[in-house]
């Protein structure tokens, strides 16, 4: 279960990191934009 755990922290946060790239590249698109708040939001209830 940890390592499962931790495998699926790590693609989060990989794909955190790909999702604030393509924000950063293509920030007039505002479809993009929902993504990362959501995100955030399912991380605060996490902790």
């Amino acid at each position: 279960m940890k390592a499962i755990k931790k495998a699926l922290r790590e693609i989060g946060e990989m794909l955190n990191r790909v999702l604030e790239a393509l924000l950063g590249k293509s920030q007039p698109q505002p479809e993009l934009i929902p993504i990362p708040v959501r995100n955030d939001s399912r991380r605060a209830r996490r902790h």
